[in-house]
């Protein structure tokens, strides 16, 4: 889905829509940015990459922190729900994941994200995608547009 048909979809219904970015390190919301107008509908996020930020700011608990880890479902649903709970938005979208091109602690494969949507009435969803890009970059733009269209198909 492209950008602009998110736009459009937003705006229509006077909604709203954050992010909570770890691999992609903001690339969600500059995409979103690219829209002109688009702070009637996107105020901002958080980059949670390190560091704990996922617990400090968007609320993770530090018990899913341990049991389920950094890539995980849970983990992008909770990002998701955080940043929505944390900006008002009426959708938050969230991306954690093993960009590369060394794997990270959690022992998935490099190209593994968990892309995650919070929306009105209680939505939580998360997925899980694989990049084959062989590229930190692409991998990275994948998982971006992923989010992207998830968010598309839960608004639809």
């Amino acid at each position: 889905m492209e950008v602009e048909q998110i736009a459009e979809m937003l705006s229509a219904r006077g909604q709203t829509v954050s992010v909570a970015e770890a691999d992609t390190c903001g690339l969600v919301g500059y995409m979103f940015s690219t829209v002109p107008g688009s702070s009637r509908w996107f105020p901002g996020g958080v980059i949670a990459y390190t560091g704990g930020l996922k617990q400090k700011v968007l609320g993770v608990s530090d018990e899913l922190y341990e049991s389920k880890g950094t890539v995980s479902p849970e983990m992008a649903k909770a990002m998701a729900t955080g940043a929505r709970d944390l900006t008002g938005t009426d959708y938050a979208v969230s991306v954690t994941g093993i960009a590369g091109p060394t794997g990270g602690r959690s022992g998935l494969p490099i190209g593994t994200f968990y892309i995650g949507v919070a929306g009105p009435s209680g939505l939580e969803v998360a997925e899980r995608i694989h990049t084959d890009t062989g590229d930190r970059d692409g991998n990275k733009r994948q998982a971006a547009q992923a989010v992207i269209d998830l968010l598309g198909r839960q608004m639809e």
